[in-house]
């Protein structure tokens, strides 16, 4: 089948497949809980003073109109079917959750004073159950929705973006939902890009794949925070910073903001210092007590690899003004040792992610021509934080490079002198696509 066109009838059989078992889990579910003797309901204690706002039921109401309309905005075959797979996945993990843990909505909706509203209410009362609350399907699904609305022209995306922002929002303004369940309801969405990736083995949107880790880690880390809140101390509201970095890293790696942190004196300011603390925190005890290379190592004469090095360590280096050091870590601030003695050049990139070609040619290409023209007495340092995987990597294409070797010879000449190196299959894959 041709990737670009799709049958409508292909179309519209995935459409009712999805439906049908959203109705049948979703219905049964429903009518299980109407059958017990109690069902409970969980509500934060601060939910109270979430105001109801009639007027929200418009966007809420849009979801199911959504979720046929999606199946026919898929652009390809492969989008379509990661679409469908979400969808199930989402629809039947959740059925199972509303199965052995039900819950009952437990706000009185408030009348409103307009009718068109009150009508859609009641016919929300007839069509919707008040139970199979957590996690909220609505938000779940808004989640997979916006996996295929991004794609849209920017005016589009940022309209549907609004919408689905409205209609979670609804879930809560309208009285249909708690917090539990849309907290709970966005972590099912982000675990479903997770489990059914759009291109598993594409290295050029492996950012995206990280970056569904990170927004997954700061969503279960809200649900932490709430929980802390309500059955510890206030205290818990704190765990909503390392929560927000984590949302800022999964944009981070989407966009591949390279320069996040560092600026190109390898300084990071005191206010990202003050927001990304966490981050830089576990990155920094990372690199103090787990890192293995504190030694640079030496590839061919003069160019070495090493971890970030700390002030003894670049003292045994003995670095000097002839000394030319490339910094690929994105993570903490350079040695101010290093950048008050050596030839420095800040060029992060973000740890295990995806690497701009051109800019990677660019790299290669200035540090043989630097290699090339060093006087006696000069050295090349291509340092990253931990030394396992971006070191590794620009400095197996330097010495293919400068010595006019083939990628298998280059990788084994690497593997003979850095015996913790780190060359993942998803980077010897790309190597093979540079040519330099």
């Amino acid at each position: 089948m041709d990737e670009t066109r799709i049958a409508i009838g292909t179309r519209i059989k995935l459409a009712v497949l999805c439906a049908t078992v959203f109705s049948v889990f979703y219905n049964v579910n429903a009518w299980y809980a109407s059958t017990l003797d109690y069902v409970p309901s969980f509500i934060f204690s601060f939910e109270k003073y979430m105001p109801f706002m009639a007027w929200t039921v418009v966007p809420y109401m849009t979801s199911g109109a959504l979720f046929v309309a999606v199946f026919f905005l898929c652009n390809t075959m492969q989008e379509l079917r990661t679409l469908t797979k979400r969808v199930l996945f989402v629809s039947v993990v959740a059925g199972l959750f509303f199965l052995i843990f039900p819950l009952k909505f437990s706000f009185i909706k408030p009348d409103s004073t307009n009718t068109l509203f009150n009508f859609i209410f009641q016919f929300i009362e007839i069509v919707d159950s008040p139970f199979n609350e957590a996690p909220s399907l609505h938000i779940a699904f808004a989640f997979v929705f916006w996996s295929v609305f991004r794609n849209f022209t920017p005016t589009w995306r940022h309209v549907s973006a609004v919408w689905l922002v409205l209609l979670g929002l609804s879930t809560l303004s309208t009285y249909q939902h708690h917090l539990l369940d849309v907290v709970t309801g966005a972590i099912l969405g982000q675990l479903s890009f997770i489990i059914f990736p759009a291109q598993r083995n594409n290295f050029q949107v492996r950012n995206f794949h990280l970056a569904n880790y990170y927004f997954l880690g700061g969503w279960l880390i809200v649900l932490l925070s709430l929980l802390v809140f309500e059955f510890y101390h206030a205290s818990g509201f704190i765990l909503l910073w390392p929560a927000l970095v984590l949302f800022l890293m999964g944009y981070t790696y989407q966009k591949n903001k390279v320069h996040f942190l560092k600026n190109n004196l390898g300084t990071i300011p005191w206010y990202k210092k003050i927001v990304y603390f966490p981050y830089i925190g576990v990155y920094w005890l990372f690199w103090k007590f787990l890192r293995k290379n504190k030694k640079p190592i030496m590839l061919i004469p003069n160019l070495y690899i090493s971890s970030r090095l700390d002030h003894s360590e670049f003292q045994n280096f003995k670095g000097n003004r002839n000394t030319l050091v490339y910094d690929l870590s994105a993570e903490l601030e350079e040695n101010k040792a290093i950048i008050q003695n050596c030839q420095y050049h800040a060029v992060p990139l973000l740890d295990i992610g995806a690497f701009d070609t051109i800019e990677i040619k660019r790299i290669v290409l200035e540090i043989t021509t630097h290699y090339k023209e060093l006087p006696k007495d000069g050295k090349i340092l291509i340092h990253c934080t931990m030394g396992f995987t971006r070191s590794t990597f620009i400095g197996i294409l330097v010495i293919k490079n400068i010595l006019s070797l083939p990628l298998e010879e280059a990788l084994l000449k690497i593997k003979t002198t850095h015996k913790d190196a780190v060359i993942h299959g998803y980077l010897q894959d790309f190597l093979k696509t540079i040519n330099i």
